[in-house]
């Protein structure tokens, strides 16, 4: 009996494919980490942005040092396994951000992911000094988002023909007269920071 090959030709060819992938996988890695590190324009435009008081100062060293950037980002500093929280302070006021280290069940209405009770990996937020929580809540509130990125409650100023598009195609007739489009704003608005009134909140704003 003939001794049988140890690869069958389908086989051969499915992990031909993948090599070939996987080699082209790592030209293209080196070719756009070749042309980031050459270009003397940022490959991604930043729409956040911080200016942060003595106390905010303060609060992101203390961010820092009690380990919160293991999960979280922050001035494009730390790690994406939780919520980033650059433009945090455009959607959250510095009172509900500080509340919510405090006690972050009851302040987020629900269950949270990492944040609360033991054994949850955040649970120890709750448990540093109010002193440190004050500070952390005035860093956060200072990290602030560009009108139009993803953090932010509202759109690019200017108009937008996909943002157009998109309203004449799935916003009902009946919404032109009882909401106004907040891209066009009136005096007062300009003067009136969204952050707050409390707006904005998403599902895994409590991670």
């Amino acid at each position: 009996m003939a001794d049988r090959p140890f690869l069958k030709q389908g086989e051969k060819i499915v992990f031909g494919v993948a090599i070939v992938f996987i080699i082209l996988a790592v030209i293209a890695y080196i070719g756009l980490e070749a042309y980031r590190l050459s270009s003397k324009r940022p490959m991604y435009v930043t729409t956040t942005h911080m200016d942060l008081t003595p106390d905010g100062q303060r609060g992101s060293v203390i961010f820092r040092e009690r380990g919160c950037t293991a999960c979280h980002r922050a001035m494009q500093n730390g790690t994406n396994m939780g919520l980033s929280l650059d433009g945090i302070g455009s959607k959250r006021t510095q009172e509900w951000i500080g509340s919510f280290l405090r006690d972050p069940e009851a302040t987020y209405g629900s269950a949270t992911l990492d944040h609360g009770y033991p054994p949850k990996e955040a649970a120890y937020v709750a448990s540093l000094p109010k002193e440190d929580l004050a500070y952390i809540a005035i860093f956060l509130s200072e990290l602030r988002s560009d009108r139009g990125s993803s953090s932010a409650p509202e759109p690019p100023p200017g108009r937008s023909e996909f943002i157009d598009k998109m309203l004449s195609m799935f916003a009902p007739e009946s919404w032109k007269e009882k909401y106004r489009d907040i891209r066009e704003k009136s005096p007062d608005d300009e003067n009136r920071n969204p952050a707050d009134a409390g707006v904005g909140g998403t599902a895994n704003e409590g991670r």
